[in-house]
């Protein structure tokens, strides 16, 4: 079965190139199309797609607005900012907002379609060319003073696992990396999200930074 798509961009040509280029996957359908970020839950509860792919810029609300909007309506569809802007700034902001995956827009098709595969298996996906920049402005942040220290420290393994989660590589490049199987890396990732005491993966490497562990 294929991964339903609904793209959120402005641009008539970007919107276009970008179907005609998922339209060569066999595990991808593009099932609706919006022009703004503020067509985006009306979009989703129409088109029902499995995974939304949007824009940064768009003129009356952005994609990270968006995804704010779809955190407060408790709508869980995993998003992937695509976008030509190289921003730490703003990669920081969506990621914060709840995107599971950022993408510059000259992204191969292969990296697209692997991006796109990733989240819908609720694994983060980065962007290696960006990553540096997103650790930067991560770096940036100061831990709160109310936030405590971890119950229990992560063992040697677990902090070879968290940094390539850091690097934006999904569980099969992990497992592929350490020479465990894939299995394991999922294992030791739910292991590594209970010890740090969040939900996912992009909280993970937000609360390791903020803790000096990265």
């Amino acid at each position: 079965m294929k991964i339903k798509v609904m793209l959120a961009e402005d641009q008539n040509l970007v919107r276009q190139g970008l179907c005609n280029l998922l339209e060569l996957s066999d595990s991808i359908e593009v099932v609706g199309q919006v022009v703004d970020g503020s067509e985006v839950l009306a979009g989703l509860e129409r088109y029902q797609p499995d995974v939304l792919l949007t824009d940064i810029r768009m003129p009356k609300m952005t994609g990270i607005d968006a995804l704010r909007a779809m955190q407060s309506a408790g709508i869980n569809i995993p998003a992937i900012i695509l976008t030509t802007f190289d921003d730490s700034q703003l990669v920081l902001e969506g990621m914060q907002a709840g995107a599971k995956g950022y993408l510059l827009k000259d992204v191969s098709l292969d990296s697209l379609v692997n991006a796109i595969e990733s989240v819908h298996r609720g694994e983060t996906l980065v962007q290696p060319a960006i990553t540096e920049r997103i650790l930067n402005g991560l770096a940036s942040l100061t831990l709160s003073k109310d936030e405590p220290e971890l119950a229990e420290e992560l063992s040697l393994k677990e902090m070879e696992v968290l940094r390539l989660m850091a690097g934006g590589y999904s569980n099969r490049e992990i497992s592929t990396a350490i020479h465990k199987s894939e299995g394991t890396v999922k294992n030791q990732v739910s292991s590594i999200l209970e010890k740090l005491g969040v939900r996912d993966r992009t909280q993970a490497v937000l609360r390791a930074i903020n803790l000096g562990l990265l």
